[in-house]
């Protein structure tokens, strides 16, 4: 985690200087819904921007000004709206995505960073890193919720195919907690251990994979009973993580390694590491599964990699320090 925590201290710094003294982490990135001519979204913190790349080419379009420090990103399930943490400002940014233009700020609580929106597309969760809460935001009306109390510093956050789940994990406590969504309240929160960062869940709902910075290792959680498993050893600085959507592999990025870590969710085993750019952050898959996209934070590239080999294309110019990624359907 050596490295890692390099890469964190030198963001916390940045947002030091945005946020008058809060600091801040990254989040899980989610493989949306994809078909041809899709979008990916890649956040660039230090620009303050958003930039889309079309899939289909890779060819990089027009970016687009969103708030200070964007980092998460999550994009509604009809593919017309991707919504943006602003970690500096605060604030998520509705971008409409027919037009990639951007909407009008909604406040959250302090350092806002993941971002999870339910499958029926009714609400964005997101994490407030400084504020310890979960605010929920109506998507019909872009207006945010009372916050839901978690734990110490919520970083990444998922929600269950079936919508009634969202589990967030709470780096400061070393915990994951969960929160119905049908009321918005908090239940147990089930301990993982040292420094839980990202976190995806398996298309048939059955387990939640989580990404711990602190020991470089992926634990599964059995979401029926919040019973949790072996931990798997990845690679150095695990960040994000994202499921393929036939559900049979988990790819992680290793922030410290430049690389990113596929594991076969049959039996938990890690394949052999994926080299990509410098400081991998956030990943992606296409609904197709056919390939992933890594965002690169000290790169400023995104690399694609084809799932059926696992091998690594030629990188993608984005933006400075990009973070996070999603992608349209």
């Amino acid at each position: 985690m050596n490295a890692t925590r390099t890469t964190l201290t030198a963001a916390v710094s940045a947002a030091v200087l945005l946020t008058g003294g809060a600091a801040y982490a990254t989040a899980t990135a989610t493989a949306a819904p994809s078909a041809k001519g899709a979008t990916a979204y890649v956040t660039n913190y230090s620009s303050g921007t958003v930039t889309p790349i079309r899939t289909a080419t890779n060819t990089v379009g027009t970016p687009i000004t969103v708030g200070g420090g964007p980092d998460g990103i999550a994009i509604t399930p009809d593919g017309k709206t991707a919504y943006v943490t602003n970690m500096g400002s605060g604030t998520v940014t509705p971008i409409r995505t027919a037009t990639n233009t951007p909407g009008t700020p909604i406040t959250v609580g302090s350092n806002p960073h993941g971002i999870a929106i339910t499958p029926d597309g009714t609400t964005a969760y997101v994490t407030n890193y400084s504020s310890g809460t979960v605010s929920p935001i109506r998507t019909a009306t872009n207006t945010a919720g009372t916050p839901i109390t978690v734990g110490n510093n919520p970083y990444g956050i998922a929600i269950t195919p079936d919508g009634t789940t969202a589990y967030v994990t709470n780096t400061g406590s070393s915990t994951v907690t969960p929160i119905l969504t049908a009321t918005n309240t908090p239940g147990t929160p089930i301990t993982v251990g040292g420094n839980p960062y990202g976190i995806a869940i398996t298309p048939d709902g059955k387990t939640a994979y989580v990404t711990r910075d602190g020991s470089d290792t992926v634990t599964p959680i059995r979401t029926a009973t919040k019973a949790i498993g072996t931990p798997i050893t990845v690679g150095d600085g695990p960040l994000s993580i994202a499921i393929t959507p036939g559900g049979k592999t988990a790819y992680v990025t290793n922030s410290g390694s430049g690389t990113v870590t596929p594991i076969r969710t049959a039996t938990n085993t890690a394949g052999t590491p994926i080299t990509v750019g410098d400081g991998p952050v956030g990943i992606a898959i296409t609904p197709d599964g056919k390939t992933a996209y890594v965002a690169n934070e000290h790169s400023g590239t995104v690399t694609p990699i084809r799932t059926a080999t696992n091998t690594a294309g030629a990188p993608i110019t984005a933006g400075t320090r990009t973070r996070e990624i999603a992608i349209t359907p």
